[in-house]
Parts: structure tokens; sequence; C-alpha cells
């Protein structure tokens, strides 16, 4: 049997110029480029977004049924999942400018040819691969972890993070806005001409970021594969966020077939609207970037747990109330969006030198995590409605408590942190 690479023999010395891991510069990331930064990810990570407000109507146009229809969010899902094993890797091996650009003009071209689909399989394979190219989100973000000196790091993910999952929200309200007044395949091609102008963009304004290993790609992704097995914490915290990307995943794909039927009976729109709601959620990102630089990583995630399953009982409970709907909906973003920043800062001090491997195993385990659960959300709906979801929602960071539990005993087999 093959044995696994060395990691120390995959780095390269620090250079020393500001930006590598050896040697961050000292003054921090330039507000401007933290600003576009966070702008870039939320673009691109909408990509994967677009679709969940417009299930309803494009079962109609395209003839298929609801659980047909919930497969568009699953796939592309599964895309980005795809994307972040086997693309954001290189982030580590190429120049990191290079490989953005090329990602986004494939997107570009994915969503062109989602936008003028003229079939469901079609538009899945279109957004399967708008899904995996869409993976630039998380190679900007280690990016800028690399730019920060240490004792910022968990601010500046903190600020790149919340144009992320900023974009994650508001792109359902776009999308429903969009749709409303030019159709759904607007959508997409809006968004193939914002990956255009973003390509054109990140390449004059991202500086020159060398790689931080020279090897071929096969022992990239073995050596992805060894980070694994070598760092417990990051096989934590990846199942982590699965359990509370997949709790929010089930809930915002659900929760239009709840709003577009009685006694609510919003249009596509509406829902989109509603989705306004948690993104005041995603303020809370700065401030949990600032509270893991002061090591309140522990604590807050067992407190995010906690507040993901109240989330839930709130929403099962008013499941005919638009305001307790509303409520759960922003603390659940906050639960979600803090855990992510808390792993996030926890993964990017385990080996500066490999941060997008580590980030790719991070973020693929999690929106695995997702994928599962808008199928399992939209199954769980169908089956027997809003309650069965709430359910299901509150179970999985529930579990996540209980796992959250043992860190303690496993920190004492560790050095690492949890």
């Amino acid at each position: 049997m093959s044995t696994p690479p060395d990691l120390s023999t995959l780095r390269r010395p620090p250079t020393g110029t500001p930006g590598t891991p050896g040697a961050p510069a000292a003054s921090g990331v330039p507000g401007w480029l933290v600003a576009l930064l966070a702008v870039s990810t939320g673009m691109t990570v909408a990509n994967l977004y677009y679709a969940q407000p417009l299930l309803s109507s494009l079962r109609g146009v395209f003839g298929v049924s609801t659980d047909t229809a919930g497969l568009l969010i699953t796939l592309t899902q599964i895309g980005y999942v795809i994307g972040m094993l086997f693309l954001v890797p290189l982030g580590d091996r190429l120049e990191k400018r290079n490989l953005i650009t090329v990602l986004l003009v494939v997107t570009t071209a994915a969503l062109v040819a989602a936008g003028l689909a003229t079939g469901f399989p079609m538009l899945l394979v279109a957004s399967l691969v708008s899904g995996a190219t869409s993976v630039v989100a998380q190679i900007l973000v280690p990016f800028a972890a690399s730019m920060a000196p240490d004792h910022m790091r968990g601010r500046v993910v903190g600020r790149v993070m919340s144009g992320l999952l900023t974009g994650i929200l508001l792109s359902r309200t776009l999308s429903s806005l969009v749709s409303g007044v030019a159709g759904w395949r607007v959508v997409y091609l809006g968004s193939a001409v914002l990956m255009a102008v973003l390509a054109v963009a990140l390449r004059v304004a991202l500086p020159p970021q060398a790689p931080t290993i020279s090897v071929p790609y096969r022992q990239v992704l073995r050596s992805t594969a060894s980070l694994v097995r070598a760092h417990p914490a990051l096989r934590r915290r990846g199942l982590y966020q699965a359990a509370m990307f997949g709790a929010f995943s089930a809930f915002w794909t659900t929760v239009s077939f709840v709003l577009t039927s009685a006694p609510f009976d919003y249009s596509d729109v509406g829902v989109g609207i509603f989705a306004l709601v948690g993104a005041a959620g995603a303020g809370i990102a700065p401030l949990a970037g600032r509270w893991a630089d002061r090591g309140l990583v522990r604590p807050l995630t067992g407190g995010a747990f906690l507040l993901a399953a109240g989330a839930f009982a709130i929403a099962g409970f008013g499941q005919h109330s638009i305001w307790f709907i509303a409520l759960a909906a922003v603390l659940l973003d906050m639960a979600v969006q803090s855990t992510m920043i808390l792993g996030q800062h926890t993964i990017y001090q385990l080996d500066p030198h490999a941060r997008a491997r580590l980030n790719s195993v991070f973020i693929a385990t999690f929106f695995l995590g997702g994928a599962l659960g808008s199928q399992l959300g939209s199954i769980a709906y169908h089956a027997d409605g809003w309650g069965v979801v709430s359910a299901f929602g509150a179970a999985l960071p529930l579990l996540a408590l209980l796992y959250w539990f043992t860190e303690r005993r496993a920190a004492k087999r560790s050095p690492q942190p949890a």
C-alpha cells in the first residue's frame, strides 16, 4: 500500500513577501480589497441559490414534480462539493489570479447555458457545472486569510465571509425580483454578465500570490487526503458545519413551499422579499471573527448549536405566523454564520501553507451536509409538512452539540485547536 506524501516536503520556504503565508503584511489587508473580496464571494456563491425561490415556477415550466424540482438545488450543491474537492486545492498549487480567472470564465459559460436551457436535464447539468466552478468564493477566503496578520485574521475572514453569507441570503431576493419582472431565464443570464465583470475586476485588483507547493496535481489531491487524517480538528469542524448547514438548507429549501401555500399564499417575489430578513443575521460574521481572535471559539460553538435548535422550535410552534418564521430565520442564520467563522478560524491555524486544501475539505464536508439537508428537507415536508421539517432541522444541531461535548476529551489526546 502506498504511503501518503510527507506534507513537509510539499511546502515552499517563506518568501518574505507580504501576502505569503510566511510573512503576512504588518498592516493587514487594505479595506477596499476586503470589501471587494466580500462582494466577490457573495456574488459567486449566490449562483448556488438563485433557484431556491423559483422551484414552484420551474416545476410548472418544465412539467416536473416537486421532488424533482428540489433536485436542482441538491445537484448544484453537489457540484460545489466536487469543485471544493478537485478545484480549490489547486489554490495552493497554481497562481491564484489565473485560477480565479479561468473558473469565472467557465462559470459564465455555464450560466449562459442555464439561461438558455430548453429542458430540465440541460438546466440540471448547467447548474452542476456552475456550482462546481463557483468555488471561486472559497479560493478568495484563504487568499484574504493569507494576507492578514495573525492577530487580525479572524476579523478579516469574518468580513469577507459576511459578504459570502449575505450573498447566500440576498440571492433569493434578487432571483425572485428579477424573475418576477423579466422571467427566470434573465436570472441566470444576468448572473453570467456579473461573473464576466467580476473576472475582469479581480484580475486587475488582486495582487499576485505565489503557490505554496510545486508538485503534480495527483499529489496535491493525495496531500489533501493526508490533511484529513493528520488534523482531527479539521474533521470535527467539518462535521459541525455539515450538521448546521444541513439544517440551514432544509429550512431555506422548504420555506418557499410554506410561504407559497395557505395561509400565506406569497408570490415568488414575496418569498424573495421574505429572504431579506435572514440577511439581518449576516451582521454576526465580523463579530464572530473578533470573538474567535479572543479565544472564545469553543463556548460560542456550543451556544450556536443551541441557538439553531431553538430557531427550529420557534419555526415549528409558530408555523402559522410569519413573525415567528421570520424570527427563526434570523436566529438560524446567526447561528450558522457564527459556526462557519469559528470553524474557519480554527482550521486556518492548522497549516498556513495548506489553507486552500484545508478550506476545500472543510467547505466540501459541510456543503455535502447542505445538499443532504435540502433533499431530506424536501422529502420531509412532502411526507408530513412543516412540523417534520422543524423536528429534522432541530435534530441536526442537537446531534452536533452531543459531539461538541466530547471535544475536551479529544483535546487531551491532541494538542490541536478543536
